[in-house]
């Protein structure tokens, strides 16, 4: 089924222990789509400056990516980032940030994406992504990113958002946040009792957690990887391996939903070992078919 993205470019800039990556290739958009392509053709929304120094279809080449829903907005700043990361990679510092045409009007969904059945809101304003979900025909399956400035300034628009889809991705800080809960069992449910059916909740070094409406819980751990040089899109990864499995199985029965978290952690520990899309560039699908089956072994007792 089509999977939709719709999310952000960047330019950024990331500092951790291993070194350096200036100016490099980086949003939202950019990560999920790459990850989601190694399961599913991929339609991509998103919208930079003429400043923006890739170009993405060189980027994508080869891969099953959709670019007509990027635009190119004259007059407008392409979204940068520059962060460190902690010694323990699980924490960051935020060093600078220009939102730029992320804080203006979302892109327009092209009519030939408008029958998109499997929709991915990616990280940005609660309701920029109402905005952009109106603009779908009639969607399957809708999953949505946010994070703790949009639940701390924009919390009702949220929670109309959280009505109107099927699955919550987050972190587990900001489940907390969210929930006014510190346990992440009551965290899920209260953030179920709020319109979605399902919250996954991402734990970095710890894996994820799914709970559902019914009440079925799923917990896997991270593929450990041993040197982890960029957490950067990491959960953009995840969120694409996730869906992509689900757009390509066409269906979201509690079996493909495991498969999906699982295909996903893989997916997103690849993105781990390299700057930008380094780590996922340099794979092939029998890779992450390779650890999948290595966390499946993992896991199994």
């Amino acid at each position: 089924m089509p999977l939709l993205v719709t999310g952000s470019i960047g330019i950024d800039t990331v500092k951790t222990t291993f070194g350096v990556s200036e100016n490099c290739l980086g949003g939202s958009a950019v990560y999920f789509s790459y990850a989601a392509s190694f399961f599913s053709p991929v339609r991509f929304v998103g919208v930079i400056g003429p400043d923006c120094p890739f170009e993405l279809a060189k980027i994508f080449e080869g891969k099953d990516v959709d670019l007509a829903g990027l635009e190119v907005r004259e007059n407008s700043k392409t979204f940068r980032w520059s962060g460190t990361y902690h010694d323990d990679m699980d924490n960051r510092t935020t060093d600078y940030l220009e939102l730029n045409v992320l804080a203006e009007a979302p892109p327009k969904v092209p009519e030939q994406f408008s029958d998109s059945n499997f929709i991915f809101l990616a990280n940005t304003a609660p309701k920029l992504q109402l905005e952009l979900l109106e603009q779908i025909k009639e969607p399957v399956f809708v999953a949505a990113d946010t994070m703790n400035c949009w639940i701390e300034n924009n919390l009702a628009h949220l929670k109309l958002l959280l009505k109107r889809i099927n699955c919550l991705i987050l972190n587990e800080d900001e489940a907390r946040l969210l929930a006014c809960e510190k346990n992440l069992i009551k965290a899920g449910k209260s953030i179920i009792g709020m319109g979605p059916k399902y919250v996954l909740i991402k734990k970095g070094q710890a894996g994820s957690l799914l709970y559902s409406a019914d009440g079925e819980m799923f917990i896997l751990p991270a593929y450990p990887v041993e040197n982890v040089m960029d957490p950067t899109g990491a959960g953009d990864s995840f969120a694409g391996g996730f869906m992509g499995y689900l757009a390509q199985k066409r269906t979201t029965d509690s079996k493909s939903l495991k498969e999906a978290i699982a295909y996903g952690t893989v997916t997103a520990s690849f993105t781990i070992e390299g700057f930008s899309l380094n780590g996922l560039s340099s794979i092939t699908k029998n890779d992450i078919d390779s650890r999948f089956d290595e966390l499946k072994k993992m896991t199994s007792f």
